[in-house]
This record gives C-alpha cells, structure tokens and sequence, in this order.
C-alpha cells in the first residue's frame, strides 16, 4: 500500500493546482460567511433585547435553536459546491492513488443494517454519514465512511432531543480466522475513571453485555475492556500478536476505538466526533496540519488490512 509521505506528495505535487483554485474559493467563501453571519447575529441580539422581557423559557429555547439552524442553512448553502468540488478533486484522487480498484461515493454511507449487526453501540434512532468507500485490499473486501448515529429522547417536559452516540469513521472489513460467537472490544473507561476494583466491577456487572474476557496482557487491559459469548474463542481470535496490532492501530486513531469480531467479520469504529473528509473553509487547505488530517484518514482505513496482517490467511475459514 502507498505510504503517508508518498500520498502527501501526492497532495501537494500532482493536486496542487487544483488546491490553489479551491484555496481561493475558500478565502470568498470563508470572508461572505464571516460577514453575513456578523450581520446575522447582530440582527438575532437586536431582536432578542426588545423582546426579551416578553419571552418565555420555552420561547427563549426555540428562538436559540432558530438562530443555530439559521447559521447552519446559511453555512450549507455557501459551502454546497465547494464541498462538492472538493471531494470530486482532492478526495477521489487521493482515494484512487491508494488503490484504483477502490469505489468512491461521497453522498452514500455504510447501511444501517451493517451499523447495528456491529454490535458496538445501541440501535440508532437517526444514521446518517457520507464518503462511502469500498472494493478489496490485496483480495480482502473493505468498506467505510463517514458516520453519525443518533438516539432520540425526551425531556420532562417532553421536549424532543437526540443523543449522539457515535460519529466519526465506521470501517468493516473480512476477518482472517473462522468463528462463530461475538466478540466485542470496547475503551476501558471504567477502570481508567474509577480504578481497578471499582472498574473492574462494574464492567463484570455490564447487563447489556455478554460475558467479560479477561486478556494477559496488561496494556491491551489499561485500553481495552472484552466482552464474548466464547471465552475459548475471544482468546482464539486475540492472540498475542493481535493485541499488540491493535494496540499499535489505537496509539496512531489517537481516538476512541471500538471493535467487534462477528460473522466473520471485523468491524472497528473510530470516534473522531467529526465529520472528518469536509472541505476546510476556516482554515487553509494548502497547510500542513489540514492536508495530514485527510491523507492520515485515509491512509489509516485502508490501512487496517495491512497493519492487522488481515490478507494473510494463516487459519482456514469454514
């Protein structure tokens, strides 16, 4: 697979006047935003403090939620063609330099139906996500995107509001080894908020989960808390050295990462809390930090099949 260093020059050699063009583009759009949204809210606070003795709680909550949705309207339409062209231009070629038999659909995600069978988190009431991307590395399916999963609740006051429960890069991929049962590897926050005793009992009294596997090697513990319907078979499918690639993947996502291993599959989910291949308005494309955000993505989804050995079949699948 191409290197992070080979994709960067990619980026800013072959791209490079194309990101002059969309780099100009951002700065217009970047200042009309700025402008029109000063003018916005100016006219939102004027209205607020002659009014405001007139308005109600309720008033006052769905006034803030009109003035964030007004912003949010406002961004999206200035941003639309941008965003399009960007990813038309500088995602899809990225994409396609890692691998061309690779698929490219930025308006679709993962299937909802994919998202649950996972297992890593409570059915969404609300999915949505983009950047979908799929086809096979060195002969192992793949996919990913984009996504934002949501629950619905209501307030005492039965007002309706949604929880994120995940948003960031879902990645589904075929697994190496044969098995039947469920795995699931999720952040140890227990242990790391509460200590070892009282985390430790509250994730063996985990009702929502099956039964707590406890591995033999004391860092994959600090990060990581197992749940499995197979003792046997969580131990056959984290091997030493698999734990370690996981470890080892965790440390580069520098974010929370879930993992389940069911139906033959891996699924793993990185919570970036963004959506993370978005054309940049308020900052530059042509720097540094910018480029690495959308290369290292990348990189580090395609990258599971290479840097959890999946494309080595050692074990026979039945």
């Amino acid at each position: 697979m191409k290197s992070i260093s080979h994709l960067t020059d990619f980026y800013y050699n072959e791209l490079y006047p194309t990101l002059q063009s969309l780099e100009e583009r951002r700065k217009n759009i970047k200042k009309r935003i700025t402008n029109i949204g000063i003018i916005y809210l100016l006219f939102v606070a004027l209205i607020s403090y002659y009014i405001y003795e007139h308005f109600t709680v309720d008033m006052l909550f769905f006034f803030a939620v009109f003035a964030l949705v007004g912003l949010k309207i406002l961004y999206g339409y200035f941003t639309k063609e941008y965003s399009i062209d960007f990813k038309d231009k500088i995602i899809a070629p990225l994409i396609y330099e890692i691998d061309n038999a690779l698929h490219y659909k930025p308006k679709h995600h993962i299937k909802a139906d994919t998202f649950r069978h996972s297992k890593l988190f409570l059915n969404p009431d609300r999915l949505h996500g983009n950047d979908f991307v799929s086809g096979q590395i060195d002969g192992i399916n793949i996919e990913f995107s984009d996504l934002h999963a949501e629950k619905r609740h209501k307030d005492s006051r039965g007002r309706e509001y949604w929880e994120s429960i995940f948003q960031g890069l879902f990645i589904v991929s075929e697994f190496n080894k044969s098995f039947h049962g469920e795995t699931i590897i999720l952040p140890d926050t227990a242990q790391k908020l509460f200590g070892d005793l009282i985390g430790g009992w509250l994730q063996s009294n985990n009702t929502t989960r099956n039964e707590l596997v406890k591995m033999d090697n004391p860092d994959f513990e600090k990060e990581f808390v197992v749940y499995s319907t197979d003792q046997i078979e969580a131990r056959y499918i984290l091997t030493p050295s698999l734990m370690q690639k996981l470890l080892n993947y965790k440390r580069k996502t520098k974010h929370p990462l879930y993992i389940s291993f069911i139906g033959g599959k891996i699924y793993m989910a990185i919570e970036y809390n963004d959506d993370m291949f978005e054309a940049s308005v308020f900052h530059s494309l042509l720097e540094y930090k910018i480029a690495m955000q959308y290369v290292a993505t990348l990189h580090l989804a395609v990258g599971i099949v290479e840097e959890l050995k999946l494309n080595q079949k050692l074990w026979s699948k039945v």
